[in-house]
């Protein structure tokens, strides 16, 4: 059962109690990530995630870690482009524990100046990883060049000279300006009771004061192209072109039809492209969104000999959903959706995550009933329909890294597209 309540200060409590388990997931999700960051601030989110483990005003950073691998629990934190979570797993006698670990780490940071140095090193090497990740990169160019000059498009790491710039009165200032009640969302699921949670976020956050109103800048998918040449031994290929938001009912739509075109093995682009031309090993697209916007991803690695046949059968495949997609098609991408929907939610995570996610952005938990009857209205109209628009007047990323001296240029791909 699902049950969502208002503390007076305006933080969101929700909880699903799942009959039968013997543990629970609970976390606090803020709506403070990437987004919200000033251009000076790039990266400041993700540190200050960092920052919540290394010690609090009541536990040191070794003492977190062993209150909650004492009783056999899991803490942990992310950082998205909307929001900072920090969740932990434990037993249902330890709930109490992990609410009181959570607040405690959320709230009561001391971003000790010894610990904010080690933590700068050990992100400034995540920096480095990532630069030296071709197929994790390439992502973030991608949305760089979708979202050029705007929060949208920025990386959740930040650059390099943003974390070594930053300093304990950053990390503060950012929290006093975003961390309020009204923008935090308390989700528990698996062997939890209501009453109790409620009662146990009250004594732990209801002191909190509200904030001033939230201030995002819209998103704006502009379009553009991002092209590193290196010595690689694949050229990653990744396509953009701008999608619904989760807010849009079409995001059923655009999901449906990115799993047929390029979903599975079953899909347009994995047996086109790899099962019968051996151009890649792997390929293909999916439909993510944000709470005003959304980007259809193409992905692909391949050889620089091969890239401009694989940019050139991959514009075609795109154009040619739209003519020729088939009902079988669009029945099998709709039963892997909803098998995954239902499936992911086997466990206590995953159902926590899905309370916050959606009161973050509907103020309301739907009904799985309702999202299943939304995947299942997508008919061949509506997936064609959308295709069309798409192909026909979509704004359009690219982004390359690798040795991509032959691969189409964005202007060359927007003219296939339109061809």
């Amino acid at each position: 059962m699902i049950q969502f309540d208002t503390l007076p200060n305006g933080m969101r409590v929700v909880t699903e109690h799942m009959p039968g388990l013997a543990s629970a997931s609970l976390g606090v999700w803020v709506t403070a990530g990437g987004r919200h960051e000033r251009a000076a601030q790039n990266g400041i989110a993700h540190f200050l995630e960092h920052m919540a483990f290394k010690g609090t005003k009541r536990r040191s950073a070794l003492q977190i870690a062993e209150e909650i691998e004492d009783v056999g629990g899991y803490l942990n934190a992310y950082t998205s482009r909307e929001v900072t979570a920090y969740y932990a797993r434990v037993l249902e006698e330890d709930v109490p524990l992990a609410l009181d670990v959570v607040a405690d780490i959320v709230l009561n940071p001391v971003f000790d100046p010894a610990d904010i140095e080690v933590e700068r090193g050990v992100i400034l090497q995540e920096i480095g990883q990532a630069l030296d990740t071709p197929d994790d990169i390439i992502f973030d160019w991608l949305q760089e060049a979708a979202f050029p000059d705007q929060p949208m498009g920025r990386t959740i790491l930040g650059p390099a000279e943003r974390v070594r710039a930053f300093s304990r009165a950053d990390l503060a200032g950012f929290v006093a300006e975003h961390y309020r009640p009204e923008r935090m969302i308390l989700a528990a699921a698996g062997a939890v009771d209501h009453d109790e949670i409620m009662r146990l976020a009250e004594a732990a956050f209801g002191g909190l004061e509200r904030g001033r109103a939230e201030q995002v800048e819209p998103a704006g998918f502009v379009g553009g192209e991002r092209r590193e040449l290196k010595p690689l031994e694949q050229v990653h290929f990744t396509l953009g072109l701008e999608g619904p938001s989760y807010a849009d009912d079409a995001i059923y739509t655009a999901q449906t039809w990115a799993g047929a075109l390029g979903g599975g093995m079953s899909s347009r682009l994995f047996q086109e492209i790899r099962e019968k031309r051996g151009l890649c090993y792997s390929i293909y697209a999916q439909a993510g969104a944000y709470s005003d916007t959304g980007m259809i991803t193409i992905y692909a690695g391949t050889s620089g000999a091969q890239i401009a046949d694989l940019a050139a059968l991959t514009v075609d495949e795109l154009k040619r959903s739209a003519e020729d997609m088939t009902v079988e098609e669009i029945d099998r991408a709709r039963a892997q959706m909803k098998a995954g929907l239902l499936m992911g939610l086997e466990g206590a995570s995953a159902r926590a995550e899905r309370l916050a996610r959606q009161v973050s952005i509907w103020g309301r938990v739907i009904p799985l009933e309702e999202t299943v009857a939304k995947i299942d209205a997508v008919d061949l109209g509506r997936v064609r329909d959308f295709a069309c628009e798409l192909v026909g007047g979509a704004a359009t990323a690219l982004a390359l890294y690798g040795p991509a001296e032959t691969a189409p240029d964005l202007a060359r791909i927007r003219e296939r597209l339109a061809a």
